[in-house]
């Protein structure tokens, strides 16, 4: 039997190089789980549920309604804040399908439950869903972006109070 004695290292005492190698090493740290739960959960508390997404190049999220437009629309409005693209998206979106609606359900309209006007709703409220499940699919990848920058895992580092060679090889 022999043993050896290894010096180990806080993130903070390691040499610059040493720092990047760790660093390089964990920067997957932070999104090496379902690190998606949170954004999914909030679309989901609004009304939107997110089926897939994807990043960088072909960045762009999939989903469904799980409310009417017009729901998921209030829900947005009540819940997130004016700076928030969504809300500026639901905001827009209510701004052009309301008059619509308040037409198609007016007996004295000439507009009334006409086929022309469903279709512009049904129109509206597919250009609704596109434009929020744009508005998520750039939450998503900003917050991948922000996960996997060196001061987000340092701080993972930290927190955790990882350990490392002189090399900066991961104790």
């Amino acid at each position: 039997m022999k043993t050896v004695t290894v010096k180990i290292y806080q993130f903070a005492e390691l040499s610059d190089k040493a720092k990047e190698t760790a660093l390089n090493e964990l920067r997957d740290i932070n999104v090496d789980g379902r690190w998606w739960d949170c954004t999914y959960d909030d679309a989901k508390e609004i009304g939107l549920k997110i089926t897939s997404f994807d990043l960088d190049r072909n960045r762009h999220a999939k989903g469904k309604f799980l409310l009417a437009a017009n729901e998921v629309a209030q829900n947005i409005l009540n819940e997130h804040g004016e700076s928030c693209e969504t809300y500026k998206t639901a905001s827009s979106f209510m701004e052009d399908w309301q008059p619509v609606f308040n037409d198609y359900m007016d007996a004295e309209s000439e507009r009334y439950e006409s086929k022309k006007a469903e279709d512009e709703l049904t129109e509206m409220e597919d250009n609704f869903l596109n434009s929020l499940l744009e508005d998520y699919s750039i939450m998503l990848q900003r917050e991948y972006e922000h996960l996997i920058e060196d001061k987000a895992i340092i701080e993972t580092i930290e927190a955790n109070d990882y350990h490392f060679t002189e090399e900066g090889k991961l104790y």
